[in-house]
């Protein structure tokens, strides 16, 4: 009767350890399911994330997730198993997770989401908890079947050198995050030119206007259209952009008192256009989930009154607006210039508000060259001379690349916010007698993942550059 016992004991044993093995007994049942409760996580298999780096180095690499194993977590949430040994996040330490997600090779997030918003929104929303990886796609698409290629990385390391997928050909609406090169002078660099393509009217229409009233209209068809503004029109209030639309200054033209409002567009371009005394309005503005916008080589102004609020901006995107390029304009005279995020109180812009600001000359303006609040801006060889800041606010991370700063009495500031946003890049700008900068936070070292090396221009070479061929010189 003993030794019977003993070889129940030991086939009990052995019977725990198996189960051990093969389910994830350490995963908690926190926010699993819509209940918060999962009876299924002990029929998960282990180990359905591939540790095999893809570039080498080991778990310090970038690491393939094998999404093909993961099961539904009810609606746009996949929940897959993360290997044990990687710090996830808990109900106590809600962060402690260093896990980075990319799809396609480009960053999605924001990452420690909560579990209801990655089922009911999405967008890329990912957590690392309890073991598991519950992923979100960016365009909310199945992540199991969609054929995109989802990486990790662990404490940072491998991100300067993230699997790069191919370029797709889609135009919009976006299905992928793919960062592109720049090709040519017809073609945008940075964020408008990831997730998709920015190509306006191409392939539509041409037509060209000389009166408010042509112009208005053609603004607001709903094919495909170039646009092309000739002479001088005047007018007041906002003229409102459709999806679609190649809007081309030709040279010597000008809008004056009426500007351009883009309202949950997309696949928009603005180039050589000169806009000028906006009241109430700013010049150009791009809001409420408008995407793929290209403004480029234009001239923005109106005066330098005592009255901050008789003008208001010249250039703004905002209300989750997002893979937005700005590039070789001139903004001048004004007291407000640029500013990306409308609000104080929009946390949910931290996932969009990408915006590429490059090559633009700011002069004669009191502040916002930009003014960024949540988003992610990539800042690169700007000429800001006798202009006010740039600002990081609200959690915001601005990469400050390349950039020359001339008399300028406070360059960059990260302080004017209940919560400080982040600079990196800070040690690559030329400040020319100008002020200290404000920064509060600790420095970053973001860099877009986007290709844009072949454009960057030295720091000490933008004025000569940017005096002469920022504006409306197409």
């Amino acid at each position: 009767m003993e030794r019977l016992k003993e070889k129940f004991k030991k086939v009990l044993v052995l019977s725990l350890l198996l189960s051990t093995i093969l389910t994830f007994s350490q995963c908690k049942k926190d926010e699993v399911g819509p209940q918060g409760n999962d009876s299924s996580i002990t029929n998960e298999i282990p180990g359905t994330v591939d540790s095999q780096a893809v570039n080498g180095g080991g778990s310090g690499g970038v690491m393939q997730v094998n999404v093909s194993t993961g099961t539904s977590d009810t609606g746009f949430s996949l929940r897959i198993p993360m290997d044990s040994k990687l710090t996830s996040d808990s109900n106590e330490k809600p962060s402690a997770s260093t896990v980075r997600v990319f799809e396609n090779g480009v960053e999605i997030g924001p990452a420690h989401s909560s579990h209801d918003d990655i089922r009911t929104k999405g967008k890329g929303r990912f957590s690392h908890k309890s073991n598991f990886l519950y992923l979100s796609a960016s365009d909310n698409s199945n992540p199991k079947t969609n054929g995109k290629k989802y990486t990790y990385t662990v404490n940072g390391q491998g991100v300067t050198n993230p699997v790069q997928p191919p370029v797709t050909e889609t135009p919009v609406p976006p299905t992928t995050e793919t960062p592109t090169a720049p090709v040519n002078g017809d073609t945008p660099i940075g964020y408008a030119s990831v997730n998709g393509k920015t190509t306006g009217g191409a392939g539509g229409q041409t037509v060209t206007v000389t009166t408010l009233a042509a112009l208005t209209s053609a603004l607001s068809s709903k094919s495909p259209m170039i646009i092309k503004v000739s002479g001088t029109i005047t007018g007041t209030g906002l003229l409102q952009v459709e999806s679609n639309k190649t809007i081309l200054g030709l040279s010597g033209s000008k809008l004056i008192g009426a500007g351009l409002l883009i309202y949950g567009k997309n696949n928009v371009i603005v180039r050589n256009m000169t806009i000028s005394k906006v009241r109430t309005y700013s010049n150009i503005i791009i809001k409420e989930g408008s995407h793929h916008v290209w403004v480029d080589h234009c001239e923005l102004s109106s005066e330098l009154v005592s009255d901050w609020d008789y003008y208001d901006g010249l250039l703004d995107v905002g209300t989750g607006a997002d893979y937005v390029t700005l590039s070789w304009n001139k903004l001048h005279d004004n007291h407000k210039a640029m500013l990306i995020g409308f609000s104080y109180t929009r946390p949910d812009d931290a996932n969009h508000l990408k915006v590429t600001v490059h090559h633009n000359y700011f002069y004669n303006v009191s502040e916002r060259t930009p003014d960024v609040r949540y988003g992610n801006v990539h800042v690169f060889n700007n000429y800001m001379q006798n202009a006010g800041y740039v600002g990081s606010l609200m959690g915001a991370t601005v990469r400050v690349e390349n950039n020359y700063f001339k008399n300028s009495s406070l360059p960059i500031r990260t302080e004017i916010s209940p919560v400080a946003g982040v600079i990196s890049g800070l040690s690559t700008n030329i400040f020319e007698s100008s002020g200290s900068n404000k920064i509060t936070s600790a420095a970053s070292n973001w860099v877009p993942t986007y290709e844009y090396k072949s454009a960057l221009d030295a720091a000490a070479n933008v004025p000569a550059i940017l005096t002469k061929g920022a504006g409306a010189t197409l």
